[in-house]
């Protein structure tokens, strides 16, 4: 098919954090340096912000140095950390209040900022569409293009207006050519053409298997009296065991609203837990509830997080592109936070992409330098003292590895003399059903928990039902033939959406369902099957959540 096509110097996939950071540095270098530069940004959202889903308490770093007038700007970096309170759980009923002096230095929020990265983002576009970038919402990167050499020279967007049989509907558009010198890659957590890129050029290699969490998040507007602006909490401990990862947060924005949420590592054995189910029973304890009741649920969301650290980052340059943000996995465990240095990335790949223009044509060119700089960065520090956090939580559990957390930092500032590992998938971890116990999770009381269509009802989730499900099966069979007797196929669980199912047919057997149309595009399935037997691929551009403040 011929197709339509467009040329620039850059294109960067992904209007997030990373992406738009590269995109505002890129013109400020070319300004600076007296460059004439196109530069595109491409995102698969109906609009900017649409698809970011962050905690988020952001360390303005990157921000002071991208923008070092982002307060007079109007950056809505607006309420600051006023109080870190850390608890562990216990129960449903008690928890512990953490000591200041016993909580690792890295989890302290000084000098940070509680914020909506969904609006952080937007500000950020608005600053990059000033200076010249053009920036392409609702339009998806569905495939990476090669050069006859096998570099890369863009990316086509994603046809529109195709029928679920493969059909075109009317309206249909076919996709564009996006070619440019340099390609950047911002998708995000597991992004789909990202995953390819690191096979294709082997990336990967000598590092360790990435690690993942599932962050599920809401919004509240709370009573006035309960509401304390600037108020930073995090929870570990129950209702996850000493063995599995993860924990909560409720962080007290503006306007009487809290973003509270709850991650779950993806590395958990049991087939029969839900993260969905375990943040709702979790929001029952005092705590956290104390906050909540006479309060009204105004947003939901979830989204995979990055959490293997220095030990997974693969190579970030090939040629013809560059990955950058979580599409690498920059997000610091020990700190909860992964905005500032998926900033900063995106920074370093617009000047690396700037020094080595002004040496030379920058055109497939696998522009090593990116490697250089990150490891000289900030960035490469701040990962490499915390290198152990993650390794120290699954070797010995939320107890022993958070002793050994404050220790490794508060006593040693992350310099000991050894780099523990994580070798093993989080695919690989699942236990068999029979040989787990299944968590007796409460019915929700549609107060303080709820169940999961309600939830992707307020993420505004839409996908035009006839087009081909984004959610591909290498074998259709695997879920009934496989899964279901040796997991009791947790698609059912894993998903916080509801987009898996096992029903019956007409004639009373199992059958696996999809309901593509809920997925909020967390990424989940595609991290956690245990066959690694489904494949995320972008919907029709456009579709998927819309969230407005998250």
């Amino acid at each position: 098919m011929e197709r339509e096509s467009m040329e620039f110097d850059v294109v960067i996939v992904g209007a997030g954090p990373a992406g738009l950071s590269a995109a505002c540095k890129l013109m400020q270098l070319a300004q600076e340096k007296n460059q004439e530069l196109m530069v595109c940004v491409i995102e698969k959202g109906s609009e900017v912000g649409a698809h970011i889903l962050s905690g988020a308490v952001i360390e303005p770093t990157a921000m002071d140095e991208l923008f070092p007038d982002w307060k007079e700007k109007g950056a809505p970096l607006k309420t600051k950390v006023k109080g870190d309170d850390v608890y562990y759980l216990t129960g449903q009923e008690k928890g512990i209040k953490t000591p200041n002096f016993l909580i690792p230095k890295p989890m302290h929020n000084e000098g940070n900022y509680i914020v909506s990265m969904a609006n952080v983002c937007r500000w950020l576009a608005e600053q990059a569409e000033g200076m010249g970038v053009e920036i392409f919402p609702g339009f998806t990167a569905s495939e990476v293009l090669y050069n006859d050499d096998g570099s890369v020279k863009g990316i086509l967007t994603g046809d529109m207006g195709v029928a679920e049989d493969g059909s075109e509907k009317d309206g249909y558009m076919p996709g564009m050519e996006l070619l440019a010198k340099q390609t950047i890659f911002a998708e995000g957590c597991r992004g789909h053409l990202g995953k390819q890129l690191m096979e294709t050029f082997n990336l990967r290699e000598n590092v360790d298997p990435q690690h993942y969490g599932l962050g599920i998040k809401e919004i509240w507007t709370i009573e006035p009296e309960k509401h304390e602006e600037g108020l930073v909490v995090h929870t570990a401990g129950w209702p996850l065991d000493n063995h599995t990862e993860g924990g909560g947060f409720l962080y007290h924005m503006e306007n009487n609203q809290v973003a509270l949420g709850f991650i779950v590592a993806l590395n958990y054995d049991n087939p029969h837990l839900s993260p969905f189910d375990e943040m709702q029973r979790w929001k029952l304890n005092p705590k956290i509830s104390q906050f909540l009741e006479g309060g009204k649920r105004i947003a939901y969301g979830a989204r995979a997080v990055n959490k293997g650290g220095m030990q997974s980052v693969p190579k970030l340059s090939f040629p013809g592109g560059l990955l950058v943000g979580c599409d690498a996995g920059f997000l610091n465990g020990a700190k909860i936070k992964g905005n500032h240095t998926a900033m900063k990335t995106g920074m370093l790949a617009a000047e690396a992409i700037m020094e080595s223009m002004l040496a030379g044509d920058i055109a497939n060119k696998a522009l090593t330098v990116m490697d250089d700089k990150y490891k000289s960065s900030w960035v490469f520090d701040e990962l490499y003292k915390t290198r152990n956090f993650g390794p120290a939580l699954h070797k010995f559990g939320t107890l022993l590895g958070g002793s050994f957390a404050w220790l490794d930092q508060n006593i040693f500032a992350g310099k000991m003399p050894f780099t523990w590992h994580n070798t093993t998938s989080d695919h690989e971890t699942l236990k068999q059903a029979s040989q787990c116990e299944a968590p007796d999770y409460p019915k929700p009381d549609g107060k303080l928990t709820f169940d999961k269509l309600s939830s992707v009802f307020l993420s505004s989730t839409n996908h035009e039902e006839d087009q081909p499900c984004h959610l591909k099966l290498i074998d259709p069979s695997v879920p009934i033939k496989h899964n279901l007797p040796l997991y009791d196929e947790p698609a059912q669980r894993y998903c916080p959406a509801g987009v898996y199912e096992v029903i019956e047919d007409a004639e009373g057997q199992p059958t696996f369902q999809i309901n593509g149309q809920n997925c909020v595009h967390c990424k989940t399935c595609d991290i956690k099957d245990p066959t690694q037997n489904i494949t995320w691929v972008t919907p029709e551009g456009g579709g998927g959540p819309n969230y407005a403040n998250m």
